[in-house]
């Protein structure tokens, strides 16, 4: 039996992964008190026919602050009842929240009296920091829409096999900003640009033009071979934390060409071992 506890920060996008999770099958509770988390655990073990096999919860600022900070208490409880138990973290800038707020005219759970709504924001950070620190999966939807946002969370639990590592490679631009939800990022703006070739310019690192253009390079080739011992050295020690999703940012300056090639040849590479998926942000 799978329970995903669905957290983060008011505006970032937890109803829609709920709703997207329950097109998914999913049996799904938003909002629920997270001193009813143990109980409703319980019922999932012990209802026949697996009715609740797969179940989602929202988990949220909503709750009371000493009920949150007892979470990970109650989450490794679970877990020692042997049910299948992942948080994922939703999350987005600060800034992204105000405007969504603003665009929407809805109230943030978190301002009361005279608290604005970027102490709000800050607030709520700090309140849910022991959901935060239990999280194997953490999604930023500061550049997703409701459509990519849904898309995303279809191809990182619907893909991901029971008890397997969901490993995703994804190529961005650095003058569009780091993805804060990787969990390692390498910088290849140090290799042969494609950019330049006014050939190439118009393509990106799907094109075979840019493959051979690529690897024709030392330097490109040494970068993968790197990357790929690095995470052939350290995937097995991911796995023996018991983390069941790992992020990998690849970027470059506009995350056309070369971290696009890489993520590709990367994902390629682990997709015979893993649950591999190749995501290429700018190209979205």
């Amino acid at each position: 039996m799978k329970l995903i506890v669905v957290s983060g920060l008011s505006g970032s996008g937890k109803s829609s992964v709920l709703h997207v999770l329950e097109d998914m099958g999913f049996f799904c509770i938003d909002n629920l008190p997270i001193g009813l988390l143990a109980n409703f655990a319980a019922q999932m073990l012990s209802t026949p026919e697996k009715f609740y096999e797969n179940a989602a919860v929202g988990i949220d600022a909503r709750n009371r602050s000493e009920d949150i900070r007892r979470f990970p208490s109650i989450l490794s409880g679970l877990r020692d009842a042997e049910l299948d138990c992942t948080v994922i973290f939703i999350n987005a800038d600060d800034q992204i929240l105000i405007k969504r707020f603003n665009e929407t005219r809805r109230k943030h759970p978190l301002t009361k009296g005279a608290i604005a709504l970027s102490e709000a924001i800050t607030k709520e950070r700090e309140l849910l920091e022991p959901l935060f620190s239990q999280a194997s999966l953490f999604i930023d939807s500061s550049h997703t829409n409701i459509h990519h946002l849904r898309d995303l969370v279809r191809e990182r639990v619907g893909r991901k096999k029971q008890q397997t590592l969901s490993l995703m490679f994804q190529s961005f631009g650095f003058k569009h900003g780091i993805p804060v939800d990787a969990d390692y990022v390498f910088d290849v703006r140090c290799l042969p640009n494609p950019y330049w070739d006014p050939q190439l310019r118009s393509l990106t690192g799907r094109d075979k033009q840019v493959h051979v253009f690529l690897e024709g390079h030392e330097m490109v080739n040494n970068m993968f071979d790197h990357i790929k011992d690095f995470f052939e050295r350290w995937i097995p020690s991911v796995k023996a934390s018991d983390r069941s999703y790992l992020t990998v940012a690849i970027g470059c300056t506009g995350g056309q060409h070369r971290s696009v090639y890489l993520v590709e040849r990367l994902a390629a590479h682990f997709n015979s071992e893993h649950d591999v998926l190749a995501r290429h942000r700018e190209l979205a």
